[in-house]
């Protein structure tokens, strides 16, 4: 079966924990994406950063963009999978979590992300739907 691997996008760039939102926001401009890995000083993921968050969590409170770091909106344990990992975890992993973007480690290196679009080159349309009800629940 398909892997993660196989299907994710290589070379995810990382928005560092001390960055702040100011700087992430511009990577995410540049790398025309809406969502990035924050990364640690120890190379570690400490979780994803959206631009939903940054509007949300942050403009939309009045809060300033220049004062709060990307690491201040890391929660908990990021959720991931790993790049030896079928499709049908993948699949299983996005639904049950509700996200549409799955950085993918080996070992504990951060290898590529797997988002939805992926999922959808890849596979069947049947379970590309199914994921798709899984994550716009709620």
């Amino acid at each position: 079966m398909t892997t993660a691997r196989e299907i994710m996008t290589p070379g995810a760039a990382c928005v560092g924990e001390d960055d702040d939102l100011v700087t992430a926001a511009r990577r995410m401009s540049e790398l025309d994406v809406g969502a990035l890995p924050i990364c640690g000083k120890d190379n570690r993921l400490k979780g994803m950063l959206t631009d939903r968050d940054i509007v949300v969590k942050v403009l939309a409170e009045g809060r300033d963009p220049h004062g709060v770091t990307a690491g201040e909106l890391a929660q908990g344990k990021p959720v991931t999978i790993g790049a030896d990992d079928d499709a049908e975890e993948i699949l299983r992993t996005m639904g049950s979590h509700q996200v549409r973007r799955l950085p993918v480690i080996d070992g504990h290196d951060l290898v590529g992300i797997v988002a939805v679009a992926d999922v959808a080159r890849a596979l069947p349309d049947r379970p590309v739907g199914d994921l798709v009800d899984a994550i716009s629940q709620g």
